[in-house]
């Protein structure tokens, strides 16, 4: 329980052999491009580049300009301060919106991992537009967009200065295929997919994406039912005298006082959640699967908070 991807994986028809045995179809890459585009409301397919995770796509991204400084909204996931690292930036991790309009590159995770933070559309939009004025970016990872309430400013990437991510593997419950999205003007997924080249996205994930993406009826009853089992969660966690404090319908965030003792306690009763050795009093726990809650109510029985 120490991620925040669905314990309830998507459930996709059989994969063909020609999946495994011959190279990406080019013709299911580009209908993949015009699929996630519908799904994620970019303005076109040529807005749309498809990557084995997005994971991959952040230091490219990073090294798109010709600045030298980064800043990143934090606290939050922490991939982004190392790919901008890696792209030879100077990063700066802040809690202030403002100070990301002083960067060159500047990241935001909407709505955030893991306190679940929710950032304006006028005020991201806000800052992409002073950034782009002065030949900078503004990144916003929208990896939890499916559970979000705060919209997608998928649609608004032609307005300049930003570049928006979406992840497939944490709603659909797929992480190990590894499949993600940067929506962007076309110039700039152009520069992308010369980076990463011909037959970047396998078969199976072909396969899988094109089946989901297009699943309205799963994706609705996906949200009904994730929104409940974490309402079910924060009241096994009040039972315990945790308090929540933040998340998604697909993670909960916890400020604690004894939030080691939490931590360790769970951990000796075999449910492994997530911790922040920079921050002693902040845990993530995720949403267990249908035969772990079990274990769970076990384990915060031995809690004493």
């Amino acid at each position: 329980m120490s991620t925040g991807i669905n314990p309830h994986s998507y459930p996709f028809s059989a994969l063909p052999a020609k999946a495994f045995s011959s190279l990406p179809d080019v013709e299911l890459g580009e209908r993949l491009k015009l699929v996630a585009a519908n799904a994620y409301e970019a303005p076109s397919p040529a807005h749309i580049v498809a990557a084995p995770g997005t994971q991959l796509l952040l230091p490219l991204i990073a090294r798109l300009g010709n600045g030298s400084k980064a800043a990143v909204l934090s606290p939050t996931y922490a991939e982004h301060a190392r790919a901008a690292k890696l792209a030879g930036l100077e990063v700066t991790e802040t809690e202030e919106l403002a100070e990301l309009a002083e960067s060159d590159l500047a990241v935001v995770v909407n709505p955030n991992n893991p306190t679940g933070r929710l950032v304006s559309r006028a005020e991201l939009l806000e800052v992409a537009s002073h950034l782009g004025n002065n030949g900078g970016l503004l990144v916003v990872d929208e990896a939890f967009g499916e559970v979000g309430e705060g919209g997608s400013l998928a649609n608004a990437v032609n307005r300049g200065g930003l570049v928006v991510l979406r992840s497939f593997g944490k709603f659909f419950g797929m992480a190990g295929i590894r499949l993600g999205f940067a929506i962007a003007p076309p110039y700039i997924v152009k520069k992308l997919e010369e980076q990463l080249g011909p037959w970047s996205v396998s078969g199976p994930a072909l396969h899988i994406a094109l089946e989901a993406l297009v699943d309205e009826h799963w994706k609705s009853s996906m949200r009904q039912r994730l929104a409940e089992e974490a309402q079910r969660l924060d009241a096994q966690l009040a039972s315990a005298g945790i308090i929540v404090a933040g998340g998604t319908s697909l993670f909960r965030f916890l400020q604690h006082e004894k939030a080691r003792l939490i931590y360790e306690t769970l951990g000796r009763q075999g449910v492994l959640i997530r911790k922040f050795d920079e921050r002693p009093r902040d845990l993530r726990i995720g949403l267990p699967a249908d035969h772990e809650w079990g274990r769970l109510v076990k384990a915060l029985g031995e809690l004493t908070v």
